[in-house]
């Protein structure tokens, strides 16, 4: 079965309601790269974890693992990220 899609639009100001824009943005996702994705996963996983607390040793742990990460080159440079954020 075909869906369709009704976009609701505030007539005084011409700002989608969240229910559409979410849709949209889900729409989007179809069409990203796997690096963009993945940006966007950990984004969403670090706003999510943001709220819960962690001891201090799981936060030495986390920057331990990070700093490994960056001796192992896993990292974007800042004009590799600008690049990537002009392709969106």
């Amino acid at each position: 079965m075909k869906q369709k899609l009704y976009i609701c639009y505030n007539k005084n100001t011409n700002i989608m309601d969240l229910q559409t824009r979410k849709y949209e943005f889900i729409q989007k996702l179809f069409n990203v790269n796997e690096s963009v994705f993945e940006q966007l996963e950990g984004v969403l996983n670090r706003q999510s974890k943001s709220t819960k607390k962690i001891s201090l040793e799981q936060y030495n742990k986390e920057i331990d693992e990070a700093n490994i990460r960056i001796d192992n080159g896993e990292f974007y440079t800042q004009d590799e990220v600008e690049k990537m954020a002009r392709e969106w």
